[in-house]
């Protein structure tokens, strides 16, 4: 009888050691909890340049917060909204609300903006043109694939004065259709990926191309030389840190975003990059 005793308390105990490892690796899989219940442990994805590297500034500022940052690079737009989506990140900073609005409704994504951060005057650049004036009659410009980013550069070139938009559409929403006058004839190149712009740009000297500040910096460029036409900073286009819907109150999420607010963080991203990127106050509704 002894013996049946001590073999069920061992069997129990067992029982209980591995229903104890069962909670610890459910509470792992979603972040380690802190002492109020807030997740202390945060996975941000981001592109290169500027995102990770101004979270990397942030890392110190979040650990005297009792938060700790990974941060998950990626060269693309695609895989940080579907990695956020399936859980592997817990947020994302890279894209701007015009973007994760197209997100979004193409893929049916559920997220939160948290708040903007930054800016990325976009630009358009060319080997052969130094200004505007130079542009020969049916030039083509060459721009990112993604829709959410063709009312922007549209929007730069009637601005420009190099065609004129439909006044009944949207400037956000406008596509190459919505052009009712174009006198230098420009031809559309909308089959881009943004990240292979640059490529473009070295390979093609007759073109003008329209390419994300972040590639531009990556790629060697700097936005405020050796643009032949640059967005101004009021433009609307913030890039804002993006979580999904549930995680909207996620106080360590918050507290990254009040983090990236920061006058350090301001400073930095203003001495950093000397205008390339230009911090933000404020939501960005």
């Amino acid at each position: 009888m002894k013996k049946i005793w001590t073999s069920l308390i061992a069997v129990l105990f067992i029982l209980v050691l591995a229903a104890c490892g069962s909670s610890n690796e459910e509470e792992n899989a979603s972040g380690s909890e802190g002492e109020e219940g807030g997740t202390k442990e945060i996975k941000v994805g981001a592109t290169s340049v500027p995102h990770a590297e101004v979270l990397e500034k942030a890392k110190p500022m979040l650990e005297e917060e009792g938060i700790t940052l990974t941060i998950e690079e990626y060269q693309d737009y695609i895989l940080p909204n579907q990695d956020l989506d399936e859980g592997r990140i817990d947020a994302n900073y890279f894209q701007t609300i015009p973007y994760m609005e197209t997100q979004e409704e193409e893929k049916g994504y559920d997220f939160a903006n948290l708040g903007g951060i930054h800016i990325e005057p976009i630009g358009v650049y060319s080997q052969k043109y130094e200004n505007l004036e130079d542009v020969e009659e049916g030039t083509q410009l060459v721009m990112s694939r993604s829709v959410s980013t063709h009312g922007r550069v549209l929007s730069l070139l009637e601005k420009e004065g190099l065609i004129k938009l439909d006044e009944s559409v949207e400037k956000v929403e406008a596509t190459v259709q919505d052009i009712v006058e174009n006198p230098k004839n420009i031809e559309f190149d909308t089959g881009v990926d943004a990240a292979n712009l640059p490529q473009v740009y070295q390979r093609e000297e007759d073109v003008l191309v329209a390419i994300n500040t972040n590639y531009a910096i990556e790629a060697g460029l700097s936005p405020s030389e050796d643009s032949i036409i640059l967005e101004e900073s009021d433009s609307p286009y913030v890039n804002v840190v993006a979580a999904n819907s549930e995680d909207k109150d996620n106080e360590a999420l918050n507290t990254l975003v009040e983090v990236l607010r920061s006058e350090e963080i301001v400073n930095f991203i203003k001495e950093e990059y000397d205008g390339a990127v230009v911090p933000v106050s404020g939501d960005a509704e």
